[in-house]
């Protein structure tokens, strides 16, 4: 049951702290990270929460990561059975891992991604005294590699995310705004995050044969909305009018259910030396391919907020990416854009990118002063936890809240200590 003790509703809006919750993330493949964006949030979320004093079950997909009782301070992971199916994996792992946080008690259920929300109404009808809370993510049914039926879910799955738990949050502005306009209600606006890097080597590096600002690089899932074979056709104009000053390309990523494209991608690239796929990295690999970047470029078509983006800029780094308004969030006024799916405006700008190194050095020092200063995970962590405090304040409606936004926006927006680039 409950474990926590909410102390006192103040009239001012406040809510002041508790003891602990015992919080279930649902929805993710699990932790640690191997690849993708909502796993790194997760993590980001759940090791902070435990440090917090929170007790925080991640349920885990087994072949993604193996379950582990003590993974960090306050922190377990729980692998729960699924079906490892391009169709059936989220939502079969969804279903039973919902079971087993009911089971377990759980005061707080989070659920990440709008197709883990269908299932969501679940708690609400059977375990009453838990609080339901989703995180919409991205509008996944715009992603080029589901078929009609799993675009028709995951259409539904939006509503679910909006309508059946207790609070949305969404993370970034532009998800908010759709959110609030296509289903109503409140919807909350927590973004992703960075923490920005320490000391940093070079021996991945020298693995693949690469040296510092001798690349630009992409990182992510390799499917199609992702936008990989809009960069190497812009990349190879360039290259054969001999306009790339030396620098390669180096694509970080791997398969999502997606071997053709990644089939595709290579063929594109067959024969050309400069031109790079390292596959999926992780950890230290990842940190030191991103610091050694010239640059970085992200020509997604469709996003939530991508954590890649605000990764490269932590690391002051000049980002080029598609316009669309997820992606404009972050680099608006601290890195480059072009018109998304236009590969002659991609091949342009990338030339400007290519040709200025003074203003890539000042744009990207720019760039991780930016993010460090507005997308902190610590931010974003009091923030959602603000979240889960605000649905055990009795006076509050029960179906639907709206938790402090004015406080979860001031945590956000709060300005960092200054950084050196």
């Amino acid at each position: 049951m409950l474990r926590y003790v909410v102390l006192k509703y103040c009239f001012s809006g406040g809510i002041e702290p508790k003891t602990s919750m015992k919080i279930a993330m649902i929805g993710q493949k699990g932790i640690p990270t191997q690849f993708g964006g909502i796993e790194r949030h997760v993590e980001a979320l759940a090791v902070r929460l435990g440090k917090r004093g929170h007790d925080v079950t991640v349920y885990t997909r087994s072949w993604y990561a193996p379950a582990k009782r003590r993974f960090a301070p306050g922190v377990s992971t729980v692998a729960t059975p699924t079906i490892n199916t391009k169709h059936l994996d989220a939502i079969v792992h969804t279903f039973t891992s919902t079971l087993h946080a009911i089971r377990n008690g759980a005061d707080v259920i989070h659920y990440h991604g709008v197709g883990p929300s269908l299932l969501s109404w679940i708690p609400r009808a059977f375990a009453p005294n838990t609080k339901v809370v989703a995180t919409f993510h991205c509008v996944d049914r715009n992603h080029q590699k589901w078929g009609f039926v799993a675009r028709t879910m995951l259409g539904i799955g939006e509503r679910a995310a909006c309508i059946f738990p207790h609070q949305t949050i969404a993370v970034s502005k532009t998800l908010q705004s759709y959110c609030m306009n296509r289903f109503g209600g409140d919807v909350v606006h927590v973004p992703n995050g960075i923490e920005p890097p320490g000391r940093i080597g070079t021996e991945v590096l020298a693995k693949f044969g690469l040296k510092k600002d001798g690349y630009v690089v992409m990182v992510s899932r390799l499917v199609r909305h992702k936008g990989a074979h809009h960069l190497i056709e812009a990349y190879q104009r360039l290259q054969k009018r001999g306009l790339t000053r030396g620098k390669k390309l180096v694509i970080v990523g791997g398969s999502a259910f997606t071997d053709d494209y990644i089939a595709e991608l290579r063929a594109m690239a067959a024969g050309n030396a400069d031109i790079l796929f390292t596959g999926y990295l992780k950890g230290r690999a990842l940190e030191q391919v991103f610091a050694g970047a010239y640059a970085v470029v992200h020509p997604s078509e469709s996003e939530g907020l991508p954590i890649a983006v605000l990764e490269a800029m932590s690391y002051g780094k000049t980002v080029l990416g598609s316009d669309i308004p997820e992606n404009m969030e972050c680099i608006r006024e601290h890195g480059m854009s072009f018109r998304n799916r236009s590969v002659p405006d991609l091949t342009r700008k990338l030339r400007v990118l290519l040709d200025s190194p003074a203003m890539v050095a000042t744009q990207g020092a720019n760039a991780k002063k930016f993010v460090t200063a507005n997308y902190h995970w610590d931010d974003v962590t009091r923030a959602v936890e603000k979240v889960y405090e605000s649905l055990f304040v009795p006076e509050r409606n029960p179906k639907r809240m709206a938790p402090h936004r004015t406080a979860t926006a001031a945590l956000i927006s709060a300005k960092r200590p200054k950084v050196t680039a």
